[in-house]
Parts: C-alpha cells; structure tokens; sequence
C-alpha cells in the first residue's frame, strides 16, 4: 500500500523533537527543561553513532539499497538527517539560551571572556596558569607530529596558527580532563561561573606562543558505534573477552559528525575534515556547549529552590501484596502485576531474595539486558547459588552501550557459582523473563515473572513499565522450554500461550490482527490496542492498514517512531495514534486484541520493530485474570484521554498537541495519584485490622480478669 508509510530516521527526529518540546514548554519546572535539553542531546548523540553511523557504513560498502517503506537510498536518507538535525538544533541553542538567562534569576550566571570584570580577568588568568594549563597536552600537527586521535564525544580547542615562515598549521588540545573542574565558580560576584573549555580557548595564546592564532574553535567528534559482533566473532575465540576486545575497538571507528562552537572559514573546515576524513556537510555550528551534561551541576546548584524541580514523587507500595507473608504463596494465590515507576520493584527483589533462601527453590533462571551499578538484582543470584541453587542467568553481552558492564556481571555471577550464558548467534536476547522452580509436596511448581523492562532498581523509578508475576503452570513450562533453547543456543518455535520471537511473535500477531479483520467483516466489533516504543516492521503495519480499510478500530500509544501515517482516508483512517513524552520515559508495551469480553491483553518487551519481531528473542505474556485485565484496559484508556503530554499523528505524519475541552489529564501525574491513593487505602486497611486486634485483645483480658 502506498503514501502509509514514513522513514524510521525522519520518524526518530520527530520524537526527539517532542523531547525538545518538553525543554520548550513553559508550565515544566526550569530545571525539569534543562534535563530535557540534555536528553535531547544524548539522544541525538546516540543516533548519529548507530543510525547514522549504520547508513555512513552503507555507503562506504557502495551499498545503494533502498530502504523498504520509503525507497530512499542511504545517501538521500542522511541528507535529509542532516537538514532535519540542523532545524533542531536552531531550537536547541535558542532553547538552552532562554533556559541560562531564567537561571539567572535564581543567581546562576555562566559567563564568557567579554563579559568577565578586571578582577574576574585577573582570578581567570590566574586559574588558568596554576590549574589548567599544566594538565594539557596540546598537539601542532605537521610532518612529525600526526593528528591526534580525537575521542568520541570529547571536547577539543582547534586553533589556526600561522609560522613564522608564514605557513598554516592546526593545534589542537584535549579539554576534557577528569582532573579539571568543568563549571569554575568565579569567587567575585555569587553565582557566576565559566566553562573551562572556554577558559582554555581564551588562552590558546599561551599554550601555541611563538605562532599567530588565525582562528579557533571548540570542537566534538561524534565517532561511528555501529559494530556487528556477530559478523565478527569467531568460534574458536572466547565470547566474553571477544566481546571487551571489541569495546576497544568500537572507540576507534570513523567520525559521523562533528560539532564547532563557532564560525570557522572553509579553508579551516576542509582541512579538518580532511583530517577526519569526513563530508564538510558533517560539520555543525552549535551556539549552546558543545557538551551540556555540566547542567547537572547547574540543577545542584539550584537545588533548594523546590519550586524548580518536578514535585517530589516516590514509588508505591503495591496494594497487590501483604506485608510479613511469603511472596511465593501470595502469587500461588493469584497473578500479581507491578506498574513502575508508580509502585515499587521492592516486592521482585523480595521474590528474588526469598526464592534464594526457600529451601524448597531448585533453580532460578533469568535473563538480564540492562542493570542497575548497584543491582540488587545480581546480589540475590549470587546469594542463590551460594545456598546451593541452580542459578542459570543468560547475560547479554550486545546490549548497546552496555557491554562492559554486563561483562562485569557475568563475571561476578560466575565467581559466585551461576551458570551464565550469552544468548544467540545472530539474535540478541532482549526479553525479561524469570522463572524459579520450586519442589513442593513432591509436586513441581513454577513463579514466573514476565517484565516490559529491564531489571534495574534506577530506571524502575524513571521508565513506565509493568511486571506480571504468575503461578500458572502451563506458563511455567513453557518459560522453561525457552530456557532450555536458550541454554543450547536455539530459539523456540512453537509455544501456546506466551509470544516468543523470533518465530512465533510475529505470525501470531499476524493471526490476531486477521482475526479482528473477520469479525470487522462480518459487521461485528473489531479492535486493537497497541502500546510500544516504535512501530516499524512492515508486515505488521500493512496489515493494520488491510484491519483499517475492513472498519477495525485501531488505538496506537507509540512513545517513539511510528512508521505507520494513520488517518489516510482510505488507508488508515481507522487508525489513531498519540505519542506521550513526559517526566517519564514510557516503555511498557501492552497489545489489545478484541473488543468487549473476547478482548485478549498481553504485556510484552517487544515493540513492533523488525529487529524485536525476526531478530531479538522476546517475549509477551497473556494477562489472564479478570481483574488484571480491567487494570490494564484503565491504563491504556487513561493515556488515551491524556490532553496535558499527548501528541496525536495526523495524515501528514505531523504531531500536534491534543488540546481540548475536557479537564486537564496528565495520564502519568494521574497514575501515580491512584498508586498513592491505593497505599494510603492499604496502610488505612491495616491499621484498622492492627486496632481490631488490639480491641480484641483487651476485651479478651477484661473477660480473663472478670472469670478471675
């Protein structure tokens, strides 16, 4: 079907533009606004090092493949990155302006040179001399002298300089330092302050004496991190230390862009570039720091000043579980669902740590993708297999930009005892699934906890996501036959009731979306619900475009790229899709399939990209009990309604707020007024059954001492 789809690139710039939005919007706290201009950041940092970097490898192989939605080629789809990332970053720089000069209100003030005092230039000169300039390490390029290697996402001074002989030369030196202070407090005048690359730029004349200084620049390289480990390893060479070899490597690839921090003349760019070996239509000139992570120090400095800050939010306990009694019987009892960052991932840990010390536990098996510095979560493995548990923990070591500390952990997991395996050649294992088998009574019995994130107390308080944790046996054996794939290297391909990819996600989303094709046709209700990150592969999509012309009801929550146009009359006009950014990161992904009481749900780590459906192992779970079910239907309701941090899609593929009439939803402050809500009703519970049983009590000795 044509003129439905967008390009994936194109569709990713537009959700970090929403991120910029948050930056932008006036009612976000000052401080909140910062964190959101560094967000963007990172997030543009990242993309240039595995999008962009991917599309620079396409063409250096003179791969001219057209992508599959919109047959643009890699070289049309970088041009236009890069005229996208340019308008951006105009917003980005106006932004980040507005945001300095409001912080100056609260008596923070980062200055430049022209702005300093005598006594500001005096203490400035003096710093320099006694603090920086003997930790640099300038560099003048010539025959002797190579360029440097610059490091990714580094800060560097390039300077011009001119011989005395008259000839050109580059000098660059290193600012980024762990030794060097980045935000210097200036000590005349409270509150004002100046970056130390823009102290070091002011002085480049005391480091090149002997030269003429023709031009300078701040400068940050962008470095390709777009590696394909699997192409690389070999059978014969250990995974593990394959993979930290390869980290070392990864640091060493081609620069993707490069970031100046004012006007430099062509002549100055085409020779850095040709150093670089890179295209001048890489080069991007940023008003803002080239670097904006030092606003973490600016938000310190703020700190006391409440009111710039989000209110102060805490996870909840879960009215789902009763203190002082064993989690394990409570999940016998009935299924469990966490919402975080709502409530607390307290009870999992508790689980973990509890299923470490029954003695009736014979194994827990896990998969881990992402972990907390301080996990918890390691901890009550280790313990586990201290006392004498079959501890199976399959590591990913291809987690993006987190290889070496998983490397960390599957060493310390093996120093404790745990089995640990790597996952698949070819298909990285993205799914959160637990399993702990248990031996009752002579009877075997499994927990099984299925997540849409990652296992880590941090992002548990910053990322939506929910936890389902069952006792149901068909499940439990199910959970085991996938470990027992993973642990010979296969991925399963046939289950009943979970979705696992790579083989039997896809093809049974497949058969749902055809089954509310049927119903659709035959005049009954048909619906769909989606909840994801990113929405791009494109046999589902053709598909809920085929559910849309048969008179399918399609609602889409999609946080990220959505490459899907919904609303096409003819096409899509069936479909709905909002985006939510706010304070939290939404991550859960939830599937409706069905309308009324047929309705099936199911929580997932999956979105509906290519690479999670065909290329990763995932897993979705079925959310069978009733009451659960309505829970999940009221969150997705609920963030349908939101009108404070929704964007819905329109048939051009732009996003506009949601502005109505109704009354003011913010779906994620909503959502954790009812967890608050239901621990208060929980702790109110308790302390009536506490003052009964203190009632009790006395009326039970009144009695003892009347019969006496």
């Amino acid at each position: 079907m044509d003129g439905i789809f967008m390009n994936r690139e194109l569709s990713w710039l537009k959700f970090n533009e929403r991120v910029l939005e948050e930056a932008e919007d006036k009612r976000v706290p000052l401080c909140e606004r910062m964190t959101f201009v560094s967000i963007y950041q990172s997030n543009l940092d990242e993309f240039f090092m595995v999008r962009v970097g991917s599309l620079q490898d396409q063409l250096f192989l003179g791969d001219k493949a057209k992508e599959n939605k919109t047959n643009m080629t890699p070289e049309q789809q970088i041009e236009a990155i890069l005229g996208e990332v340019k308008r951006l970053n105009k917003r980005k720089d106006a932004v980040y302006a507005k945001l300095m000069k409001k912080a100056e209100n609260y008596g923070v003030r980062l200055i430049d040179f022209k702005e300093a005092g005598d006594d500001e230039e005096k203490f400035l000169e003096r710093y320099f001399d006694q603090e920086i300039a003997p930790l640099l390490s300038p560099t003048v390029v010539g025959k002797r002298q190579p360029f440097p290697f610059l490091r990714n996402k580094e800060i560097y001074a390039a300077v011009v300089l001119e011989t005395k002989s008259k000839k050109a030369r580059l000098g660059i030196i290193p600012c980024t330092n762990n030794m060097l202070e980045r935000l210097i407090p200036i000590p005349f005048g409270q509150g004002r302050y100046m970056l130390s690359e823009d102290l070091i730029l002011h002085y480049v004349n005391k480091i090149f004496k002997g030269y003429k200084i023709q031009g300078k620049s701040l400068i940050r390289v962008t470095r390709n991190a777009d590696i394909d480990a699997d192409a690389l390893y070999e059978e014969d060479l250990d995974y593990r230390e394959f993979m930290a070899d390869l980290m070392k490597e990864r640091r060493k690839l081609s620069p993707v862009r490069v970031e100046l921090s004012r006007e430099m003349s062509g002549d100055v760019v085409s020779l850095l570039c040709r150093y670089l070996k890179l295209d001048p239509k890489r080069v991007f000139r940023l008003e803002s720091p080239l670097d904006v992570s030092f606003i973490s120090h600016i938000q310190d400095l703020l700190r006391k000043s409440q009111d710039l800050f989000f209110q102060k939010r805490v996870p909840q306990k879960s009215a789902d579980f009763e203190d002082g009694k064993s989690l394990i019987e409570q999940i016998k009892v009935k299924d469990r669902l966490l919402s975080y960052p709502y409530e607390s991932i307290r009870p999992f840990l508790r689980l973990l740590v509890e299923a470490a010390e029954d003695k009736n536990v014979i194994s827990i098996k896990m998969t881990l993708y992402r972990l907390a510095k301080q996990s918890k979560v390691v901890e009550a493995l280790c313990e586990a297999a201290e006392n004498g548990k079959e501890v199976v923990v399959l590591v990913e070591l291809r987690a993006r930009f987190d290889e070496e500390n998983n490397i960390g952990w599957s060493r310390m997991l093996e120093k404790a005892g745990c089995q640990v395996i790597y996952g698949l050649e070819g298909c990285k294992v993205h799914s959160k699934l637990c399993l702990i088998t248990r031996k009752a009574e002579g009877k075997i019995e499994y927990i099984t906890q299925i997540g849409t994130g990652n296992y880590n107390e941090k992002t548990a308080r910053l990322y939506t996501d929910l936890s389902l944790m069952t006792a149901n046996e068909q499940i439990g054996l199910e959970a085991t036959h996938i470990f027992q794939n993973l642990a010979k290297g296969e991925a399963v391909h046939h289950v009943e009731k979970l979705l696992v990819a790579p083989h039997c996600l896809q093809s049974r989303v497949l058969d749902m979306i055809q089954e509310e094709i049927e119903h659709a046709k035959r005049g009954e209700e048909a619906y769909i619900g989606l909840k994801l990150n990113s929405l791009t592969d494109k046999k589902i999509m053709e598909k809920l475009a085929e559910a849309s012309c048969a008179g399918v009801k399609i609602e889409m929550i999609i946080r990220g790229i959505c490459c899907l146009i919904p609303g096409i009359k003819g096409k899509t006009e069936n479909i709905k899709v909002i985006s939510i950014v706010g304070r939290f990161l939404e991550h859960s992904r939830i599937y409706i399939f069905g309308a009324g009481d047929r309705a099936k749900y199911y929580i997932a780590s999956a979105d509906f990209m290519t690479r999670n459906t065909v290329k990763r192992v995932e897993v979705a779970a079925p959310v069978l009990q009733e009451d659960l079910k309505k829970r999940v239907k009221g969150m997705f309701q609920l963030m349908l309604k939101d009108n404070q941090k929704a964007r819905w899609e329109d048939e051009t593929g732009c996003y506009r707020h949601v502005r109505n009439e109704d009354v003011p939803l913010n779906s994620q402050e909503e959502l954790y007024e009812e967890a608050y809500e239901r621990a208060a009703a929980l702790d109110i519970q308790k302390s009536e059954v506490y003052q009964k049983s203190q009632g009790l009590k006395a009326r039970t000795t009144d009695n003892l001492h009347t019969a006496l």
